[in-house]
């Protein structure tokens, strides 16, 4: 018979309370929960909501996710620098990084927190970028508790899938001696998908090489224009959920900050973007068992200025509700429908509630769980 003393009580309640479980309608409603897997998209590189929900023609495939889901139209970005503030809706914590800032937080992250509570394996957990040398410092922190080894599986979309590595196909799988060039291309793949080494499991990096050589041939290095890197992004992930259907899956674009210099651009970027998160919800909803089981995260880390600047642009640095405030859309099989919030919630607020909804334990971010979310 196993005896409890005060303080294993106090102990225990303490545990009961990070997790949520002193809240009886919160733990009834997640006990009979669909929700096994969650899609977490930064729509990074500065968005106001200006050009989102006040504006639909820009973003359909957006506003028809919207009618199945909940939107949060005041969520408050507690950083205003890009790096510091994406990282921030991933370790549930404001990070004090700025915009130019490019190291790893001493703060877990989301993946961290799944990985390490649930014990999900590396290729259950996966982070799409596109490209910037900022981004995958998202995928694990350097906190001593956590780190590297709870990483997730980081596909840098626009650092590999460009026309450098079409060159390798013919010469991957023969019987023959790769050429000095065609070697060292196959190692910069490698070296791409950061923390993807299945610890050390031969079967599961010959897995994923293979589908980094598929997506070649899928012609994902062919998607060009502006925008081109996000698309990338995109499709990698779109890509990830039919070959690992991941538990947890992140994607990070960034092309809108093309702003500063061209609004124009920048719109036309964020209807690109609209349009591959159309093409990744639709691949969601076409494969059932994803349907069932997989909540949608999407929202910006911040917004942009309320007034152009002289360049006919937008900058991001004049304090206004348009920069402070974006909109946080969440869609998912147990959610409520058709719903918009108008009370204030923080962008940091994604980690915690993803973190609850999965069964992990956030215990170092600051958020909160998402109120009205859960039908």
């Amino acid at each position: 018979m196993n005896h409890f003393d005060r303080r294993d009580l106090l102990k225990a309640g303490l545990g009961a309370a990070a997790l949520g479980l002193e809240n009886p309608a919160f733990s009834a409603a997640m006990q009979g929960r669909r929700t096994k897997r969650a899609i977490v998209v930064a729509f990074a590189g500065g968005i106001r909501t200006l050009e989102t929900f006040a504006a639909p023609a820009n973003v359909p495939n957006l506003m028809r996710i919207a009618r199945e889901g909940v939107v949060y139209s005041r969520a408050r970005a507690t950083n205003l620098g890009h790096f510091g503030s994406t990282l921030s809706i991933f370790t549930g914590i404001s990070e004090p990084r700025g915009i130019r800032d490019n190291t790893r937080g001493a703060d877990p992250t989301l993946f961290e927190y799944v990985r390490k509570d649930l014990g999900w394996k590396p290729g259950e957990v996966w982070i799409s970028t596109s490209g910037g040398v900022q981004e995958a410092n998202a995928s694990y922190s350097l906190h001593p508790e956590y780190g590297a080894r709870y990483g997730a599986n980081t596909v840098d979309g626009d650092g590999i899938f460009n026309a450098e590595f079409k060159g390798i196909l013919d010469a991957y799988g023969r019987p023959r001696e790769l050429a000095p060039g065609e070697q060292a291309l196959l190692d910069k793949m490698r070296r791409s998908i950061e923390g993807s080494q299945g610890g050390g499991d031969p079967e599961s990096v010959a897995r994923v090489e293979r589908f980094l050589l598929d997506e070649l041939k899928r012609g994902t290095q062919e998607l060009n224009g502006l925008g081109a890197a996000d698309a990338k992004a995109f499709r990698v992930a779109r890509n990830l959920l039919s070959v690992f259907k991941p538990r947890l899956l992140a994607v990070v674009v960034r092309e809108a900050d093309v702003a500063h210099n061209s609004f124009n651009n920048y719109v036309q970027v964020l209807r690109r973007n609209d349009e591959m998160l159309g093409e990744l919800w639709d691949a969601v909803q076409a494969d059932k068992e994803l349907a069932d089981s997989t909540a949608l995260f999407v929202l910006p880390e911040f917004g942009r200025d309320a007034d152009l600047n002289s360049r006919r642009g937008l900058d991001h640095g004049d304090g206004s509700e348009e920069l402070k405030y974006v909109s946080l859309l969440c869609a998912g099989p147990d959610f409520r429908r058709g719903e918009s919030v108008q009370e204030e919630v923080r962008t940091i607020d994604v980690c915690t509630t993803v973190c609850h909804l999965l069964g992990a334990d956030p215990r170092y971010a600051r958020g909160r769980r998402l109120t009205r979310l859960l039908s």
